[in-house]
């Protein structure tokens, strides 16, 4: 099996969690965690989920599921332990040609969820194809004392140094290698250190004056010297 990788955007989308137990929890804090609007449906309900429920971030049905649960649903996910029960969601996701993940079933899947490294919007993603998830996390494990929290931060200075590129009028095509010049420069490493006199001197001399990371970055304002 080759697997098509995505990234996808389901923000304002409904979604469809059938389980409310650990693992129903886990993909209901990812998905609202991305913008998704989502319903559960389980007969048990982790504490979690009802107080979610509770403040009104997710939609929450404590009874058993129903096939036209799936109506209307944009992505559903079958958390449950009932191997005929989690069969029959995918079975009436594929009926409306949905998006369709069961728990640690690949077989009965029409994509899987890689297992991620996250800082901000640096996101790692790793996948087995379904082989071997123990694999997956065995890597991710590595991969998270490699990547810190500077990579989100990096990705954040560079969004709103693109902002500010755009807002005066540069074209485009001549951000790349501006941005090359940024990366080139080590500014990953003097985010990392903190160094903001040094990453203000590297602003000014590539992009020139008027961008400093205390402006375009204040909510990590002074960071360190």
């Amino acid at each position: 099996m080759r697997y098509y990788p995505i990234n996808l955007d389901i923000r304002d989308r409904r979604c469809l969690v059938v389980g409310g137990g650990r693992v129903g929890t886990h993909k209901v804090d990812t998905l609202i965690t991305c913008g998704a609007v989502v319903t559960v449906v389980s007969p048990e309900a982790s504490p979690t989920l009802v107080q979610l429920a509770a403040e009104k971030s997710i939609i929450l049905e404590q009874r058993p599921y129903r096939s036209s649960d799936v109506e209307g649903m944009f992505l559903v996910i079958g958390a449950t332990d009932d191997q005929t029960l989690n069969r029959q969601i995918n079975a009436d996701a594929e009926r409306h040609n949905l998006l369709c993940n069961i728990a640690d079933r690949p077989e009965i899947c029409n994509f899987i969820l890689p297992a991620i490294v996250q800082r901000g919007d640096f996101v790692l993603a790793i996948s087995t194809a379904g082989k071997s998830p123990a694999f997956a996390k065995h890597i991710r494990k590595r991969l998270e004392t490699q990547f810190g929290p500077e990579y989100g931060t990096l990705l954040d200075l560079m969004g709103a140094i693109r902002a500010k590129l755009l807002a005066e009028a540069h074209a485009p095509e001549a951000h790349k290698p501006l941005f090359e010049k940024l990366i080139a420069g080590d500014l990953l490493t003097l985010i990392k250190d903190k160094k903001t006199a040094r990453i203000d001197q590297l602003l000014e001399h590539v992009l020139g004056a008027g961008y400093r990371f205390d402006q375009l970055m204040p909510s990590n304002r002074n960071p360190g010297k």
